[in-house]
């Protein structure tokens, strides 16, 4: 079981997707959480059989920062009567049967008629739990700047920008992406910025939550990861409920395991997406550290604390210890 918990804790720091049983595992249903609900008096508002169907009661959207260079910044012109004139980052809603990577590559060429290679994901934003953009970042590799002559539904024209106080924003919720990806783009080879991760093609019927939770143990000094021990060993493991924020989920989740007085932690980042257009879900991996040692937070879950072997601390301990070193999980409301 070690062998197999380190190798699956690699998989996921390399961007891979956890394939055969561990993708089917869930902890706490929406079902589950109902029935919690339920028990404290509150009318669940999401039917317990709840599921993801994409342009109906989910929405996935990608958007993408792109920097030539010279630091200049890809911005498209908004043809939308709503925002015309206004400018944006090339961005729009995933259509079915697209994978993450495509659907942001066909919104950069509708939006600025150039083709464009991401390479890694920057942040994933959500809003409830059935809105989800996923910020991609990446190179252009051909194609032509659209201009005016060429405007048409998608957007009116795209330019490359070098100060956005010479366009007006249709929106400055993209600011703190574009800040972003300056550093990510400005970054050296070993600092503390994650690797290239791009979502991993892995079907999920489900919106799911999974967790690497990492503990110190006082008296060895060694990092532990939580594992759920229900039907068989696996990474704790929820349904994402469409009418929380994910912050409120987690909070649920987190209790269910360990009780109302749950220790100080920290969800500091994702570690990777998994999502494949086969089926309308995604599973988002989430690392939470607790700041108190193992000694100090009793379990009540049927969960057990795992020692990580020398070479999977050291490989986890860099990720908790700087910034930037995860995929931002940026939750709206």
């Amino acid at each position: 079981m070690s062998r197999q918990v380190d190798s699956n804790i690699s998989r996921l720091l390399e961007g891979l997707g956890l394939e055969g049983d561990e993708n089917d595992f869930c902890d706490f249903t929406i079902a589950d959480q109902n029935s919690v609900a339920e028990s404290q008096g509150i009318t669940p508002t999401t039917p317990s059989n709840f599921k993801p169907v994409l342009g109906s009661n989910v929405t996935y959207v990608v958007a993408c920062v792109i920097l030539n260079d010279r630091n200049e910044l890809l911005m498209m012109q908004e043809a939308k009567e709503s925002c015309a004139g206004k400018w944006y980052l090339p961005a729009g809603r995933m259509e079915k049967d697209e994978t993450i990577v495509q659907a942001a590559k066909r919104e950069v060429l509708e939006e600025t008629g150039l083709h464009c290679e991401p390479n890694t994901l920057l942040a994933v934003e959500t809003a409830g739990g059935t809105w989800y953009r996923f910020v991609l970042t990446g190179e252009v590799v051909g194609g032509e700047l659209k201009t005016p002559a060429r405007a048409d539904k998608e957007s009116l024209q795209a330019k490359w920008i070098s100060n956005l106080q010479e366009i007006s924003l249709r929106s400055n919720d993209i600011i703190h992406l574009i800040e972003k990806a300056k550093l990510y783009k400005s970054s050296r080879p070993g600092e503390s910025w994650h690797k290239n991760i791009l979502p991993a093609p892995m079907p999920h019927s489900k919106d799911l939550m999974r967790l690497i939770v990492l503990i110190k143990k006082r008296s060895t000094n060694k990092l532990h990861v939580l594992l759920s021990e229900k039907t068989s060993i696996h990474f704790p493991t929820c349904e994402i409920n469409p009418a929380k924020s994910v912050h409120s989920t987690l909070r649920r989740f987190m209790v269910e395991m360990f009780g109302a007085d749950v220790a100080q932690h920290r969800p500091l980042g994702l570690l990777n997406v998994e999502a494949d257009p086969a089926l309308d879900g995604c599973c988002l991996t989430l690392l939470v550290v607790f700041r108190p040692p193992m000694e100090e937070v009793p379990l009540i879950g049927k969960c057990a604390w795992h020692e990580l072997s020398s070479d999977t601390e050291r490989k986890l301990l860099p990720i908790i210890t700087t910034k930037n070193s995860t995929i931002e999980l940026h939750v709206v409301r």
